[in-house]
């Protein structure tokens, strides 16, 4: 019987491995992000997901070029449930993972923290969202100056209370 499998592959090869066990004719789930700049990388750096028959093709995919090992312990590799794959795959959009701040989106009012860019570090009280959702209002407010300032969205987020 197919279950999923978590495989531990060698540092940077999880695409050749994703090519090569899709060739065998084998199910392969490998979950990428993209950075607002464009770069895509692994979620699971040097991890991802096979569905096979075990024992039966155990060594087609352990010895598969650019595999280190099949999760697992001294009785053998570990299925994982399905549901955990789908709830993974839930979260993509046009092949890539969503990633979300587990704070939420920033309120009018809410304390913020700038996490790139000149201004990285700065805290501030967010004031609002400007149009097209992609630039951000925040509001300055040291000993003799208070102003505001606009961001990209993507450099900012809730502090952490």
């Amino acid at each position: 019987m197919k279950n999923w499998f978590v495989l531990q592959t060698k540092p940077l090869k999880e695409a050749i491995v994703e090519t090569l066990l899709r060739q065998a004719g084998l199910g392969v789930y490998y979950p990428r992000i993209r950075e607002e700049d464009g770069r895509i990388h692994s979620l699971f750096p040097c991890y991802e997901f096979v569905h096979f028959d075990y024992p039966s093709q155990y060594r087609l995919v352990r010895f598969t070029r650019g595999v280190r090992r099949v999760v697992g312990n001294e009785r053998g590799p570990i299925p994982i449930e399905a549901a955990l794959i789908q709830e993974i795959k839930a979260r993509e959009v046009d092949g890539f993972i969503i990633l979300e701040d587990d704070l939420g989106p920033p309120e009018p009012g809410d304390l913020i923290e700038v996490v790139k860019g000149p201004w990285r570090g700065l805290k501030s009280i967010f004031q609002r969202t400007l149009s097209g959702e992609q630039r951000v209002m925040i509001l300055l407010n040291y000993v003799q100056y208070q102003g505001k300032l606009i961001v990209p969205r993507n450099q900012i987020r809730k502090a952490r209370p």
